[in-house]
């Protein structure tokens, strides 16, 4: 059965669009050329002009700090690939089987960048606006037919070839639609990235204050006296966690005879995040291995040493029982501690100084608890540690609002194009002056 069709649309090759919009081959709208290989000789640390490699986009993101290359001079041959504003980039090597690649970034007011192999780049003739191309090669229409079409390389690798970009298609509408559609996105982009701005911001005065806050440099009004230096251990003790066999301990589900295992994926930026859980079978767990609010889930062990030591404060209060893997720890805490308090340390630069000398010189980046327990830090009062607690929660605090903000304008943007990349909502200029643009 066909489907049906609203009137004003019909039906194409990327689905229902408005009857006045256009499918287009995209190289009838743009060229597209591929990068070249640079000459690794000549590449500085250093220069008037940097090299555009794959591992600077990510997810339309141009990180000209990653892996950077740069040159000094050029000859006629590799004069050609300096960017311009507007043109489009796109990655075309990934991974067999992921989506590591396809990666777009429209160039906006940056100079001195040079395309590189395995970089695509698109420029815009007239029938099309640059903006409004780069959304479409961000969006669900491009992007299936991207990965439809790559092709196996050496070993895992699969491409893309830049004939390959041209035959794929796009929904075109009337240009003055196109610069509507363009403004709208654009403006999200805009809020979106002036949150993450400001939540970078809040980010690094609240590790300024810890810093201040947490060593004595700085005191609270009303707070005076000496701080006394003193182990984490005389304030509780680290646990380590649950020892199972693989697949024989491990349930995909929630059974009345499992808990929730938790790992070192589920501590993110100081997060404990239940996704990705496991389920392990309670006869390999002992009482004291059953988490408790305000117990700190420790990573212990770990193939990269920079992830050993991060730790989260565990908060999760959904009705399940806890419990965490046998490479994690957990420090629990006795009554005589702020626990909020002792957390923030967790955060300090003088833990991450412990932890980067503990694993020094040695090739097996492993925690033991007492290693845990030694820690020494400077402690204030109990009221004083109070105090310092609840300003720096009072900073996550309005760090979590923020963030809920950016996320939410995310989920609004990706809305956005769900609808208007596709002419289901048509912005308010008619299809008719649209026409006469």
């Amino acid at each position: 059965m066909s489907a049906q069709v609203r009137p004003g649309y019909k039906l194409t090759e990327v689905g229902v669009i408005p009857d006045d919009w256009e499918v287009t081959a995209l190289g009838r709208i743009a060229s597209i050329e591929g990068g070249y290989a640079f000459s690794s000789k000549k590449f500085l640390q250093r220069g008037v002009y940097q090299i555009v490699k794959m591992s600077n986009l990510y997810e339309g993101y141009l990180d000209l700090e990653r892996s950077a290359s740069f040159l000094n001079d050029l000859n006629e041959s590799e004069r050609r690939y300096l960017l311009n504003q507007n043109d489009i980039l796109i990655t075309l090597t990934g991974t067999t089987g992921k989506r590591d690649f396809g990666f777009t970034k429209i160039i906006n007011k940056e100079k001195g960048l040079l395309l590189n192999q395995r970089v695509a780049r698109l420029v815009v003739g007239q029938r099309a606006v640059p903006q409004y191309v780069a959304f479409q090669l961000k969006f669900d229409i491009f992007l299936d037919q991207f990965f439809d079409v790559s092709k196996g390389g050496t070993g895992n690798q699969t491409n893309v070839g830049t004939s390959d970009v041209e035959s794929m298609f796009v929904p075109v509408p009337p240009i003055c639609e196109q610069r509507a559609i363009a403004t709208a996105l654009s403006d999200m982009d805009a809020l979106i990235n002036c949150l993450d701005q400001l939540i970078a911001k809040k980010r690094d005065i609240k590790q300024a204050a810890m810093q201040q806050l947490l060593t004595g440099q700085q005191r609270l009004p009303g707070f005076s006296g000496e701080w006394e230096v003193k182990r984490l251990g005389d304030f509780g003790r680290c646990l380590r966690g649950v020892s199972y066999k693989g697949d024989a301990d491990l349930l995909p589900y929630d059974t009345d005879e499992t808990y929730r295992l938790l790992r070192s994926n589920n501590v993110q930026q100081s997060i404990i995040d239940t996704d990705g859980l496991q389920f392990v079978s309670s006869r390999c767990v002992s009482n004291h291995q059953i988490l408790k609010p305000k117990d700190i889930l420790i990573c212990m062990a770990n193939g990269s040493k920079d992830l050993v030591g991060k730790a989260g404060l565990f908060e999760v209060l959904d009705g399940h029982q806890y419990t965490f893997g046998a490479f994690m720890g957990c420090f629990r805490m006795s009554t005589n501690a702020v626990p909020n308090f002792i957390f923030a340390l967790f955060g300090t630069h003088k833990y991450k100084s412990y932890i980067a000398n503990l694993l020094a010189g040695s090739s097996i980046n492993n925690l033991r608890p007492s290693d845990v327990e030694q820690m020494e830090f400077g402690f204030p009062q109990k009221n004083e540690q109070t105090a310092i607690a609840t300003t720096l929660s009072d900073m996550d605090s309005e760090l979590a609002t923020l963030e809920t903000r950016r996320d939410k304008a995310r989920h609004l943007k990706q809305g956005m194009m769900q609808e208007l990349l596709t002419g289901r909502i048509r912005l308010s200029q008619s299809s008719q002056e649209a026409k006469l643009c």
